[in-house]
């Protein structure tokens, strides 16, 4: 069992036959959040929120904690931090996608971009699924299994509201004519040793107000009328806010907060190389070593 309660398979990875030497493994824990969608423009919906895989507290799209990485000293391991997807300009275009995060064999998928008005009527799928867009009859993204949610639909009703973006804790609120279309919640890891909250959707642009993003990150919607969706926040995963409804067919949708990797491991198993091409940076956390990348991609090793 590890420090936070998960089991890890040790023993698959050591054998007295032709495997690495005890010394020469170590147990890596880690959170890998991909970029957030950018929102929709012009009663867009919120983007979704990149896809969540954690060993540590919790993980997302409702499933069990992943299993801790066993791995080999003095051998390369790929690290990408996702970028957030782009919130487009006024017009009522579709949010990107956010990109995918890497930590050697693990994969976060970005969030799905938000609807706009003159876009499919649909979010985008991804990690988290983006929010359909205000105005008619529309559904959201959907998540990806154990990573997060589907979107919200958007609403046909004046006032209307386009979908809220999925987070990594639950799906994005659906858009209602009272303009509640609030993006779905992060979840709250401690893999750091501080409990934060990472993978909030964006929230969903409306005709009659602004609407938060979900907690862990989420930009809210533009204020009416036509005003910009907020960018969801760097390094949480956060999906970008919806473009509000308004004249030239509304605001432009804010981007995606980028993603991030952290790695967790006991100080004694050895020393993290961080390659070039990646920002990172390590703390301490009691008896383990914790190592955070906020952009780049590149390999770290263990010496």
């Amino acid at each position: 069992m590890s420090r936070y309660g998960q089991r890890t398979r040790v023993g698959q990875a050591v054998s007295n036959f032709g495997q690495p030497a005890p010394s020469q493994i170590l147990i890596v824990d880690y959170l890998v959040v991909a970029g957030g969608g950018g929102g929709g423009a012009g009663l867009g919906g919120g983007g979704g929120a990149g896809g969540l895989r954690s060993t540590v507290t919790a993980t997302g799209g409702g499933g069990a904690l992943e299993s801790a990485l066993v791995l080999n000293k003095a051998t390369n391991y790929s690290v990408v931090v996702g970028a957030g997807g782009t919130g487009p300009a006024i017009g009522g275009g579709l949010g990107g996608d956010g990109g995918n995060s890497t930590f050697s064999t693990i994969t976060s998928t970005g969030g799905g971009g938000g609807s706009g008005i003159s876009a499919t009527t649909t979010g985008r799928s991804g990690g988290s699924g983006g929010g359909g867009q205000g105005g008619a009859s529309s559904t959201g993204g959907a998540g990806t299994t154990n990573q997060g949610f589907a979107g919200g639909g958007g609403s046909a009703s004046a006032p209307v509201g386009a979908g809220g973006g999925g987070g990594a804790g639950e799906i994005g609120k659906t858009g209602r004519p009272t303009g509640t279309s609030v993006g779905g919640a992060g979840v709250s890891v401690s893999i750091t040793g501080s409990s934060v909250t990472y993978g909030g959707g964006g929230g969903g642009g409306s005709d009659l107000s602004s609407n938060a993003g979900g907690a862990g990150g989420g930009g809210a919607s533009g204020t009416p009328l036509a005003g910009t969706g907020s960018a969801g926040t760097a390094n949480t995963g956060g999906g970008g806010g919806g473009g509000s409804g308004g004249g030239s067919q509304g605001g432009a949708g804010g981007a995606g907060g980028s993603g991030v990797v952290i790695l967790s491991f006991l100080t004694g198993f050895g020393t993290i190389i961080i390659g070039s091409g990646l920002t990172g940076s390590t703390a301490t956390n009691g008896a383990y070593t914790v190592a955070t990348f906020t952009a780049g991609s590149g390999n770290v090793s263990w010496a």
